[in-house]
């Protein structure tokens, strides 16, 4: 499985035409979810079926596609309310990746403290 770096990962939240390729995918970045393509990040998208997941995203130098087909399951994709869009974390992303329902599943809270006692 693929790394990735903590980057912010927006998960598009309905399904996209998967006809589609990198042109078609960074237009409907741009013009329907209002954000750009250049920025570092990853723009997640699904298929109707859920079993397959593309992934752009802009490496500096040019555009990238990252493409996962499932032959007999399906990814569990979270839906949350009206939103285009869903703000994924790195280890929320590598759940999706390997099949998990992201919401049955809840890590411990992250705690930062400024000093010991």
């Amino acid at each position: 499985m693929i790394i990735w770096p903590e980057i912010p990962m927006h998960l598009h939240q309905q399904p996209v035409d998967f006809r589609q390729s990198i042109n078609g995918l960074v237009s409907l970045i741009e013009n329907s979810l209002c954000l750009s393509p250049f920025d570092e990040a990853l723009y997640i998208f699904g298929n109707r079926q859920r079993n397959k997941i593309k992934v752009v995203y802009w490496d500096k130098t040019e555009f990238c596609l990252w493409y996962k087909r499932l032959e007999q399951n399906k990814f569990h994709w979270p839906k949350i309310g009206d939103e285009k869009i869903m703000m994924l974390t790195h280890e929320q992303f590598t759940w999706l990746l390997r099949g998990l329902d992201l919401r049955k599943l809840t890590p411990h809270p992250i705690k930062s403290y400024a000093f010991c006692s």
